[in-house]
């Protein structure tokens, strides 16, 4: 699917979850941004299940990047990058081709394709698609990198355990950047992993809320009404699979304040304007305030489970009972914020480029 972040970056996704391969095509990078294929690498590691908290799938995620980059540099033309899919089993799914999955895209898939869309595991709306997502992401984040601009998010609630806000937040995306279980405070990581693992033992699954914070974003960057900072950085969010919701800065518990509370005094800190608080997340009339950027997202229970679930035969129109079959993850947060880091990256990079013209990651 063709995605564009804005005036200057293109995406175009494509494959499907038990198909040969899927792959991005990333259009509207300079010329001379140094490609890391070790840190691409590490990025595809962040996304790949992790044991019994995970879907027992296995996939290598080689990637090949076929045009668009020479010697170690993009070219300024476009990227193609493939990733070829190796544990592949239609067979699971066969059964129920004409099944609507509950909260799957499948009946949507059928009203939308008619019939003739990739069934197997969701097809072009599986999550394996992000995988690309990711892979065309490991260009965009060291060039943002060494522009001093840094994101990281962590997993900020799930099933009732609370992880610590951001505080320094350099050091805490620094630490996230590496972290196979993306929380801050390592203390609750193993009470997120049993209720993980005691929503799978029900047969259930489970949501949980990210939270991600962007350090180091220039102020002045974004436009107002229809290409917010806001408004882009969630139109990139929402193309993840299972993202319901999206706030910003204090989000929705603002409503509850008073303005003497929500606003964000403005202080001169070290010869630079800044804020004394970040109630509006860094984001100022669509713009960048050079705080900041701090929103949460909601990622809802994975839709496949081991519980027996009412649907209906799209083919037949008769009703119809469904219980999963195939690999799924009982939650997919600890996988999906590396995700999100990645289309972040892609939004931020197009609005940075937008502002300072198109050579500016070079």
């Amino acid at each position: 699917m063709k995605n564009t972040f804005g005036d200057s970056l293109t995406v175009t996704l494509f494959g499907e979850s038990h198909g040969e391969a899927i792959g991005a095509v990333l259009d509207g990078i300079a010329p001379g941004v140094k490609v890391d294929c070790a840190f691409i690498e590490k990025q595809l590691l962040l996304r790949r299940p992790a044991g019994a908290i995970s879907t027992s799938r296995k996939e290598a995620d080689k990637f090949r990047i076929l045009s668009g980059v020479v010697n170690g540099f993009t070219c300024g033309t476009p990227i193609c990058i493939v990733i070829e899919n190796g544990d592949i089993r239609q067979e699971d799914y066969s059964a129920f081709d004409d099944i609507a999955r509950p909260s799957h895209a499948d009946f949507t898939a059928r009203q939308k394709y008619h019939g003739f869309e990739a069934k197997s595991g969701g097809g072009h709306f599986s999550g394996r698609i992000t995988a690309a997502l990711v892979a065309a992401a490991g260009i965009v984040i060291p060039a943002l990198n060494r522009k001093g601009v840094y994101i990281g998010t962590h997993i900020k609630k799930l099933g009732g355990v609370s992880d610590r806000d951001f505080a320094d937040f350099k050091q805490d995306i620094a630490y996230l950047s590496d972290a196979r279980f993306a929380v801050l405070d390592t203390g609750v990581e193993s009470k997120m992993r049993d209720k993980i693992v005691a929503a799978a033992n029900e047969g259930d699954s489970i949501g949980a809320i990210l939270e991600t914070a962007v350090y180091g974003m220039p102020a002045g960057v974004g436009e107002p009404w229809f290409d917010t900072v806001e408004g882009k950085i969630s139109h990139a969010v929402f193309s993840v699979p299972a993202i319901k919701g999206i706030e910003f800065g204090a989000g929705f518990g603002i409503s509850d304040m008073k303005g003497s509370n929500a606003n964000d005094p403005f202080v001169i800190e070290n010869g630079e304007i800044k804020t004394a608080s970040n109630n509006n997340g860094g984001v100022l009339g669509g713009i960048t305030s050079g705080m900041p950027i701090v929103f949460r997202c909601a990622v809802k229970p994975t839709p496949t489970i081991c519980k027996e679930q009412k649907s209906v035969d799209m083919k037949n129109m008769t009703a119809a009972n469904i219980t999963a079959a195939g690999r799924h993850d009982p939650c997919i947060a600890h996988r999906a914020r590396v995700v999100v880091d990645s289309v972040t990256a892609l939004a931020l990079a197009d609005s940075l480029t937008v502002r300072f013209g198109t050579d500016w990651l070079a």
